[in-house]
């Protein structure tokens, strides 16, 4: 998340992804999808689910989900038991004999049917993550412990509306023209600024009726419907990122419905992105202190100093330095200034080696073409090109409506550029990867906010200690707002619960008897 807007910072933070799209800039223009017209033959009354094929993936599109070469056999298998189809619900809830568009939903029945217990549903992150596969590549196909979860229960996935294969609009997001590296000026921050704003107004203008559908509580809503035409009288749901908020939503509105709910990497009990930034910033940088230290029990191999302090010192210079004089490489498509070496402390303990390797190689760095190390992590095109017939995995448009919808913070430019100061000064190593910290001025459509509500049903909070994503700090907050058992993981990686094998056979023995410990290692510390 490097070279960014401050667009992109906040939805990536919100989608928990690592990818570089330049948004702030942006001109929107509207093409609706077929789907999103009116389904002429669905009624007000229950939708059931109108089955179909699933869709094909060439073994290329299959690698390209993260499937590893040795399981693209076994994904291929699973497909084969998937079953693909929609459900037609109102896109507009208080409507419901109004327009209807069609959610897409699939389905991994149990393999044990005498011992079945019911249905989870996989809440995807984003908001704007595809959740159409998820019952492969989150649960079957993730790990053993994951895959005996579909033992016992039919494992449910969708997209909700606005992604993927359901109903949804695009909003044309094109770059702004290059930025100037370096140090951001309070001038070059007003122009990125006002292109938002204009960005915003345009896309959120140009079907209004639509994207300001786009909100969790009625993505809740449609998932409710799902339920239904699906035959389930309650849901167990799975959770992640932004799927753990639509879950506080879902059991707020539904308690009835809900049966069980493990929530992973928990996002807050609010939704100003004034605010998740700022948490977000100072968690980012109080990680860079563990991996300060790590850095400094190998000053041998990094040489970045031989205490914590000293390596904190020299990144921070790094970043000064960097902004003072960027460098371009002749085979790499950025910059690289201070937001890149601010980017590289911000890895979460996964790529500790590399980041570490990266940071030592821009110390000493000369030479027209990219030190190796920062080839590997900042070489990454700023907008991947779809590959031919993959499916869509983030959304933007509904990323941004969700979003914008559900933000009444809205920064003015003079409040923005006051909190970017303060940001930078505050986190000397992390700080400039953020840049301005606003994503939603302008968006010219009304503020509708869920209210979260306390229930009985059983909740699992899963906070891990040391992640920027999802701050710890949000899972104790939930928890006051809404109940529920904090299950704590000692990691600082997002959503690791269910790849680790160890925390994965908590969650699943959750599921199949209500017992929960009180947390696990995460993922591990490099040696």
């Amino acid at each position: 998340m490097t070279h960014r807007t401050s667009l992109t910072a906040l939805a990536l933070a919100l989608a928990g992804l690592a990818a570089h799209p330049s948004a702030a800039g942006a001109t929107a223009t509207v093409a609706a999808s077929a789907s999103a017209t009116a389904n002429p033959s669905s009624s007000s009354g229950v939708s059931s689910v109108q089955w179909k094929s699933c869709p094909a993936y060439s073994d290329e599109v299959i690698r390209s989900l993260g499937v590893a070469e040795d399981k693209v056999a076994a994904f291929r298998s699973l497909m084969k038991r998937l079953e693909c189809g929609t459900v037609s619900v109102p896109l507009n809830h208080r409507d419901p004999s109004g327009r209807k568009i069609d959610i897409a939903v699939t389905r991994l029945a149990a393999t044990d049917e005498a011992h079945r217990l019911g249905a989870v549903a996989v809440l995807p992150g984003g908001p704007g993550n595809s959740g159409y596969l998820d019952p492969v590549l989150r649960a079957a196909l993730r790990n053993e412990e994951m895959a005996g979860l579909n033992e016992r229960y039919d494992i449910i996935g969708f997209d909700p509306r606005g992604v993927g294969n359901s109903a949804k609009v695009a909003c044309t997001f094109s770059p702004a023209g290059p930025q100037e590296p370096g140090t951001l000026t309070k001038e070059a921050a007003r122009k990125i600024y006002d292109a938002q704003v204009a960005a915003n107004q345009k896309c959120g203008r140009s079907d209004p009726a639509f994207l300001g559908q786009l909100t969790t509580e009625n993505v809740a809503k449609d998932l409710d419907l799902v339920r239904t035409a699906l035959g389930e009288s309650k849901l167990n749901l799975l959770g992640f990122s932004w799927g753990t908020y639509l879950g506080m939503v879902y059991r707020s509105l539904f308690p009835g419905h809900t049966r069980q709910a493990f929530l992973d990497s928990v996002a807050p009990p609010w939704t100003r992105i004034d605010e998740h930034a700022k948490d977000s910033a100072e968690a980012a940088e109080r990680n860079f202190g563990r991996m300060a230290a790590w850095l400094a029990r190998r000053d041998g191999t990094y040489g970045l100093g031989a205490t914590a302090r000293t390596v904190r010192e020299e990144v921070a210079k790094l970043v000064r330095a960097y902004d003072e004089s960027p460098k371009t490489y002749t085979d790499l498509q950025r910059p690289i200034d201070g937001s890149a070496v601010a980017d590289l402390a911000r890895r979460n303990s996964t790529e500790w080696v590399r980041a570490g390797k990266a940071l030592a190689e821009l110390r000493t760095a000369t030479g027209t073409t990219a030190p190796p190390a920062v080839k590997e992590l900042l070489g990454a095109p700023m907008m991947g090109t779809p590959m031919p017939g993959a499916p869509e995995t983030l959304n933007r448009t509904m990323n941004l409506a969700v979003a914008c919808n559900e933000d009444n913070s809205r920064a003015g430019f003079d409040t923005a550029w006051r909190d970017y100061q303060q940001l930078v000064k505050r986190h000397p190593a992390t700080g400039r990867s953020w840049g301005l910290p606003v994503m939603c001025p302008g968006w010219p459509l009304p503020v509708q906010q869920a209210t979260l509500k306390r229930s009985s049903g059983s909740l699992v909070l899963a906070g891990h200690l040391h992640e920027f994503m999802s701050v710890y700090d949000w899972t104790l907050q939930t928890r006051r707002a809404i109940g529920g058992t904090v299950y704590t993981v000692a990691d600082d990686v997002h959503v690791s619960t269910t790849r680790v094998p160890k925390c994965a056979a908590d969650v699943v023995r959750y599921f199949e008897t209500g017992q929960i410990g009180k947390g696990c290692e995460g993922s591990a510390i490099p040696s």
